[in-house]
Parts: structure tokens; C-alpha cells; sequence
């Protein structure tokens, strides 16, 4: 049976060419004014998943080259 992608998963986090698996950081959408300077810094860059969760990528993105 073909393997398929997990699409929920796939739209949210994206591999990087060494195999990393990186999220976008929560709650960016709105409500944003209240948020410190240093927060709002923070929300711009994308932050890695931890090696924990990674096993469990593996076969939700199976044509990705998760490491």
C-alpha cells in the first residue's frame, strides 16, 4: 500500500535541506500590539522541533527527508 502524506502536518512545518524540522512560532495571526518588542521578535523566526517529536515525523512526512 502507498505511503501518504500526513497534509495537516506538511502545511504546518517544513524540512530543511540537513533534515531539520522547523515550525512557525504561535499566535501570530492577531492580537499582536500587546506583545513586548522582544516577543514580537521572537514570532519572526522559524524555531526547530525537538529530536523527540522527529521519530514520529518520519512516517507522517515520509517523502521528506526528515534526519
Amino acid at each position: 500500500m502507498k505511503c501518504k502524506t500526513h497534509k495537516a502536518l506538511a502545511k504546518r512545518v517544513r524540512v530543511t535541506k540537513t533534515g531539520k524540522v522547523m515550525k512557525s512560532y504561535c499566535g501570530q495571526n492577531h492580537f499582536n500590539t500587546r506583545d513586548p518588542g522582544k516577543i514580537t521578535r521572537k514570532k519572526r523566526r522559524d524555531t526547530e522541533i525537538s529530536r523527540a517529536h522527529v521519530k514520529a515525523f518520519k512516517s507522517l512526512l515520509p517523502y521528506s527527508k526528515v534526519k
